[in-house]
């Protein structure tokens, strides 16, 4: 697949929402460990260990997520590794691309 692959309109619609769903699941999981964190702060110092988690979660997050349809393949690959992405959310894109997507998802996973 090349960079310029192109994206018909109702496989931009698919990707969106896959993505949102995926994030959705990162943020939800990243918001479950920060309350449980909060929750164990004893001493001050432990305040510091939260913001170091935070940060990690957010380079984490950011890196991770990135919505250029020139990335999306390898991006929802990763998402479905990490475990944030149900591939059955990609119903509607080419088989071409789900391949590809499959293919980076096996690969990363060593496999």
């Amino acid at each position: 697949m090349t960079a310029d692959e192109k994206w018909s309109p109702s496989e931009k619609k698919v990707a969106r929402n896959a993505y949102d769903a995926a994030l959705k699941v990162a943020l939800d999981k990243t918001m479950a460990e920060l309350k449980s964190k909060v929750s164990a702060v004893a001493v001050p110092s432990d305040m510091w260990e939260v913001e170091d988690f935070l940060r990690q979660q957010r380079r984490m997050i950011d890196e991770l997520f990135d919505y250029r349809y020139s990335q999306l393949v390898v991006v929802f690959a990763s998402l479905i590794r990490q475990g944030y992405l149900d591939e059955n959310l990609l119903a509607g894109l080419s088989e071409d691309k789900r391949q590809m997507i499959r293919k980076y998802a096996s690969w990363n996973r060593g496999g």
